[in-house]
């Protein structure tokens, strides 16, 4: 059976972070918050076709290699936002195609976001 599809990727955020992970995911990138779906605890957010599920982990550490890459549109202007709220902005190796760079969200997890050239 091939893989058809990736249905949601998980961040995992400390306990009491939902509504910072709601400022940086909906208010930041512009995704839109839904109903858990898994989980009772955490939040959803969707966009674009992505979807990410914001998990809350008792014994939580940042992911600072493994990460989620993100399609958006003005990458130029998030690219401010982002630095203008404080998160890092970050470039990286040039990929064929794109504009990119990573940042972190508010827990120190690494976030990939990337605009098509």
């Amino acid at each position: 059976m091939p893989v058809v599809g990736l249905d949601h990727v998980q961040l995992a955020i400390p306990a009491g972070g939902e509504d910072r992970a709601r400022a940086f995911f909906a208010g930041l990138l512009g995704m839109v918050e839904v109903p858990a779906n898994l989980s009772a605890s955490g939040c959803w957010f969707i966009g674009g076709g992505a979807a990410l599920h914001i998990g809350v982990d008792p014994d939580f550490r940042p992911a600072k290699k493994a990460h989620p890459a993100l399609l958006v549109d003005d990458l130029a202007a998030l690219r401010e936002a982002l630095a203008a709220a404080g998160f890092p902005v970050r470039e990286d190796k040039p990929v064929e195609g794109y504009t990119r760079f990573f940042t972190e969200d508010p827990f120190g997890n690494r976030i990939e976001l990337m605009e098509q050239a």
